[in-house]
């Protein structure tokens, strides 16, 4: 059975935003999905969080799906980086970033410079390993600003899928659900 991940970000749970509904439909189309809550989301401690995705996630295989968001996002390529798969089935990158963000330092007195300087990523291994890699963006997030996502994007030589308007498609910007990653992901299926 094909294994799909999603990574959720800082202050989050499995339980939150779009991360259930997305669960469910992946595993409506034959996916075994785990959704891994990393330990101590609102001050997280970047090794605790790699230890859990190692956990979770093991030795990458050829038909994983990673959907990562927010920090997630660097938390899962640094992840990949090290682990150095020769290939995985795709990744969906929902408000990613992969170096520091100018316009949020630290949030809630919680260093996120801090966080991001652990991460050493290999963009050009990763993208070897997969030609299905997808970036969605929100042109009014306010967290991880669109210029961000895109210099990700650009990195990966992936497209950019925009929704207007998403803030930072979180269940407070009324994200429970968000077809665009399921789409990604039936897109890569199909290959």
């Amino acid at each position: 059975m094909k294994r799909a991940f999603i990574i959720h970000g800082w202050g989050a749970t499995p339980a939150d935003h779009w991360f259930p509904w997305l669960s469910g439909s992946l595993q409506q189309h034959g996916f075994a999905v785990d959704t891994p809550a990393l330990p101590n989301p609102t001050a997280p401690v970047f090794a605790d969080w790699q230890r859990t995705l190692a956990r979770h996630i093991g030795t990458p295989q050829p038909d994983d799906l990673y959907i990562a968001h927010s920090l997630g996002n660097i938390t899962l390529l640094h992840y990949l980086s090290q682990a150095r798969p020769a290939k995985i089935g795709g990744l969906i990158l929902v408000s990613g970033f992969a170096a520091k963000l100018p316009k949020l330092p630290e949030i809630d007195g919680y260093s996120m410079d801090n966080y991001v300087e652990q991460a050493r990523l290999d963009l050009p291994a990763i993208r070897a390993a997969t030609p299905n890699i997808v970036c969605i963006v929100s042109g009014n997030d306010a967290i991880v600003a669109p210029e961000e996502s895109g210099k990700l994007a650009a990195a990966l030589n992936a497209p950019v899928i925009r929704v207007a308007n998403a803030g930072h498609f979180l269940a407070s910007d009324g994200f429970t659900e968000l077809p665009q990653v399921l789409q990604a992901a039936e897109g890569f299926c199909s290959q």
